[in-house]
Parts: C-alpha cells; structure tokens; sequence
C-alpha cells in the first residue's frame, strides 16, 4: 500500500500505547469490530514489536503501523515485525532516505512549512501534522492549503471525539489520529466491547462530517 492509501483507508487512525503484547490482539479486534481499520502502535514500550507482530499474524483485516518511529534502525525492526506503515513524529533525512528503498511507506511528521518542504524533497506527499493542536491546529492546515496543494495531512497530537470535526472538514485532512479510542485504564481492565463502543460512536461522528 502506499502512504496516500494508507490515510484514505479509515477517517480516524487510533494511536495506540500496548503495554502487554497479550492485550494486542484482543484489543485490534475491538477496534476493528468498531469499524476502525488502520491501527498504529507506537514503539513507547518494550512490547510495541512484539503487538504489530501479533496483529499482523492474527488480525489480518487490520492494516497495523508503526508509530513513534524515530531513525531508520526502529523504520527496519517495525517493517521485520509486520508494520505496513510508519509514522514519524519529525522527519529527517536518514529516514526519509531508507523509506525510498522499503517496501512499507513513511508517513512522517511536520509541523511548519519548512518542514513540508523538506517532505516534498523526498516526494513525501501524505504526512502527519504534529502536535497539531499544539501547532496551531486548523488555522495552520488552513493555511498550508494554498501552498502545498497536493499534500495531504493526518493531524495528530490534541485531537478528540470533541474536535476532531473541524480538522475533518477541510480538504487536505484525510483522517486524524489519536489515543482516545484505545484508553489506557480500558485496556488494562480489558473492557473490549466499551473500546468497540467508543471506536463505533467515533466512526459515526466521522461519517456524519
């Protein structure tokens, strides 16, 4: 799949923290049975490989990603453990480079101009907005519009069931990201079918948008 894919394939990417590989699967079956396809499990924890490798085997109607990826070494270990996409905080050049030759798109981070700019080097066109509340959220993609009118953006960083409409309605927004599908106190008590409740409500809301 390529990045534009990957962004066009669900309106809302949950971003999700495991920290017990044997909640991964259990849990990416929830979140799918809600109606949410592209999980990205970010690697925070020591158990983050070890959770796309598992939903990746185990839940193959699900598109599982890697998040959190921070220099080509974490790019090479999450495409090994079944990733089907990275996402990146930032972008550099390393990494920008490695994803070139990988088989597994970049869907890398940006927060200014600049930034996009230095994405459209490397024909990176489908990014992630971060922190996107923080830098300046709508008003900034908004803004990005007139320049950069071929780039697509996943805000992420900020976003909730209760904002999330106003970045979903403008156009360069193809999805949003975010770790309110996927609670940690949920996930812990391992209450799937409120995560399938809460990925179900929040799809609703996208699709009314």
């Amino acid at each position: 799949m390529q990045s534009l894919d990957i962004l066009n394939a669900g309106r809302i990417i949950p971003v999700m923290v495991v920290e017990e590989a044997q909640n991964a699967v259990p849990l990416a079956r929830a979140l799918v049975q809600g109606g949410i396809k592209v999980l990205e499990i970010t690697l925070r924890t020591k158990e983050a490989l070890e959770a796309i490798k598992q939903i990746s085997q185990e839940v193959p109607e699900a598109i599982v990603g890697a998040g959190t990826v921070l220099n080509a070494i974490d790019f090479k270990k999450a495409q090994v453990a079944g990733a089907k996409f990275a996402i990146s905080p930032g972008l550099i050049p390393a990494l920008a480079q490695m994803s070139k030759d990988s088989p597994i798109p970049l869907i890398p981070g940006v927060a200014s101009a600049s930034e996009v700019m230095l994405a459209l080097e490397f024909g990176l066109k489908s990014l992630k907005f971060f922190p996107a509340q923080a830098a300046g959220g709508v008003a900034t993609l908004k803004s990005f519009a007139g320049p950069f009118k071929e780039v697509f953006f996943c805000p992420t960083g900020g976003i909730s069931l209760e904002n999330m409409g106003a970045y979903l309605k403008l156009d360069n927004v193809l999805c949003v990201g975010g770790s309110w599908l996927a609670p940690k106190e949920l996930v812990q008590a391992k209450e799937w079918p409120k995560i399938t409740a809460i990925a179900q409500r929040s799809v609703a809301v996208a699709q009314d948008i």
